[in-house]
């Protein structure tokens, strides 16, 4: 039976759409003021399984793997939404174009975990403000219109997490340094100066690794120079995935495909077994001619990471702030003041050439 990602949760008293409130880890009634805890939030009251990669690959994952989802899709920047099948239109939560939708539905991986919100909006515009106001050279004019109180939006977005085991055997070189002793003449006089030079030497061996939750952003809508300045994220904390914890947000389809996100994962592996293989070698210096990597139980999880989102049109631009939800730590763009540029540039000048008038006073130039 198809599943439908569900973030609405009724009231048992009144009705009215509840919503996750991450400082008390409970469901919350705005309108009459019920609550409902969430039992065994916390206590990881279930383990969250891989699964396996090979198999997904073959779409032989079982159905209850997957589930099908209504999508709202962006023209502008392609960020791809789950949306309650009530809504027929909105505005993208990441580049604030209006977009209607209409794309039907998709089958799509189940998340198997998240990580719930920590940080409610307050918090988080909180945060967003501490970081604006380092931000001298932004035009005020922005950092007015941002702290007037517009709505951020939170948002999980989709990510890929894989699990390996690695086996690299490897050919190269270690390098050891040596000193000579060399003569040279300056102004007419023999001085002897110590020389560093190096003496390679043929190796080869083998190393091998376990990885675990190498993390890949599974989604194209935000910068990834973003999202990796959010990091770290607490995946130890990770909790089994229940629609409940996604209760007045918004989450995140993953426009990144399975395979393409291990191709990632694959380099952030390589990168990682290329150090190991540079360690095992020693000495002084290190050259790898050459290596074979075998990668076998591959598994993998789609997971949910908490994010809240400002994005603003300001004079004709968007400009985004994205905080993570567990830590607070916040990203953006911003565009630059031509007048504040100007007058730093200018106090700079006034400083060097009175810096440069009280020295040349003080050496009797002057």
């Amino acid at each position: 039976m198809d599943e439908k990602l569900e973030h609405r949760f009724p009231c048992d008293s009144c009705g009215a759409d509840m919503r996750f409130a991450p400082q008390q880890g409970q469901l919350e009634c705005d309108h009459c003021g019920s609550t409902d805890v969430l039992e065994g939030s916390g206590h990881h009251f279930s383990p969250i399984r891989e699964q396996d990669f090979s198999d997904a690959l073959k779409g032989q994952l079982d159905a209850s793997e997957t589930e099908q989802t209504n999508v709202l899709a962006c023209t502008n920047c392609g960020a791809q939404v789950t949306f309650e099948s009530a809504v027929h239109a909105a505005e993208c939560p990441f580049c604030a174009t209006p977009v209607v939708t209409g794309t039907g539905t998709h089958r799509r991986i189940k998340p198997k975990g998240l990580l719930p919100f920590a940080l409610d909006e307050r918090e988080a515009k909180a945060a967003m403000n501490d970081w604006l106001g380092q931000l001298w050279f932004a035009p005020n004019s922005l950092q007015a219109y941002a702290r007037k109180g517009r709505k951020m939006e939170g948002i999980y977005v989709p990510y890929w997490t894989f699990d390996a085991a690695t086996k690299s055997t490897y050919r190269g070189q270690r390098g050891r340094y040596y000193s000579t002793t060399k003569t040279v003449r300056v102004n007419g006089k023999s001085q002897t100066r110590q020389v560093r030079k190096i003496r390679w030497s043929a190796v080869r061996g083998r190393v091998a690794r376990a990885f675990d939750d190498v993390l890949v952003l599974a989604s194209t809508s935000l910068p990834k120079r973003f999202t990796d300045a959010l990091e770290p994220w607490d995946l130890s904390s990770l909790e089994p995935y229940r629609p409940a914890f996604l209760a007045g947000f918004r989450a995140e389809a993953y426009t990144v495909p399975l395979e393409q996100g291990f191709d990632e994962a694959r380099q952030i592996m390589d990168r990682v077994i290329e150090r190991d293989v540079k360690f095992d070698i020693g000495g002084d210096a290190q050259k790898i001619t050459a290596l074979d990597t075998q990668v076998s139980d591959v598994t993998f999880k789609h997971i949910l990471l908490p994010v809240w989102l400002a994005a603003y049109k300001y004079r004709g631009q968007t400009y985004r702030f994205v905080v993570n939800a567990r830590t607070g730590r916040v990203q953006g763009e911003r565009p630059w003041s031509a007048w504040k540029i100007t007058l730093a540039l200018l106090v700079g000048a006034l400083l060097a050439g009175v810096s440069g008038y009280f020295y040349a006073l003080s050496e009797g130039l002057i």
